[in-house]
């Protein structure tokens, strides 16, 4: 922030530096923690498809092996027992590695970052305009802190795949932005800044 950017604005540069800083880290954390809970999703869905088809398997392959058609029964008895020990493991898997679970946490403190982000972005558009006090903002400031902290607390860890997205969408596909335009048709024409524009 430049000494012209304070004049306009009016307000403390180091607060407003230190608040901006702030909403930045939010911003990839709440955006990691949605992209971790995809992955976990997908894992999970996965997870499920994956034992649903063994099982299937499993038990055409238990009939085929009854019947003693299409295949020697000791192929068919050994196809069958090894296709079980897979449906074991998947069921077990299901049991050890949660992920939909993992999935509705990350998607929680997804959830409460997404309001320390949006509270951040009003705190620093308060600032800009002049609308709060230093004292102010700075008690606000130390609320959302507190906030971010309580949350950061209660977070499972996402992984680097997941930063790796975040950073892509954030940087890349410009996720969290939206031209003047875009929010212009998101509004009633009542509401629109570019009324005149086609």
């Amino acid at each position: 922030m430049t000494s012209e950017d304070t004049a306009v604005t009016g307000c403390d540069p180091y607060l407003l530096a230190q608040v901006r800083e702030a909403f930045g880290r939010v911003v990839y954390s709440h955006k990691t923690h949605e992209k971790q809970a995809d992955i976990c999703f997908r894992r999970h869905r996965w997870q499920q498809a994956a034992l649903i088809v063994l099982t299937a398997i499993s038990s055409g392959t238990f009939l085929v092996s009854v019947l003693g058609v299409l295949v020697d029964p000791q192929l068919a008895s050994l196809a069958t027992s090894f296709i079980a020990l897979l449906v074991t493991a998947m069921s077990l898997g299901t049991r050890t590695f949660k992920f939909s679970e993992e999935a509705d946490s990350h998607r929680d403190i997804a959830s409460r970052l997404w309001n320390v982000r949006e509270s951040y972005l009003s705190l620093i558009s308060d600032l800009m305009s002049g609308a709060t006090s230093a004292s102010d903002a700075r008690a606000r400031r130390d609320e959302l802190q507190e906030a971010t902290r309580a949350a950061y607390a209660d977070a499972p860890r996402t992984s680097d795949k997941a930063f790796g997205r975040a950073s892509d969408g954030l940087k890349d596909n410009e996720e969290m932005t939206f031209t003047s335009r875009e929010i212009d048709l998101f509004l009633p024409e009542s509401l629109r800044l570019g009324q005149g524009e086609a």
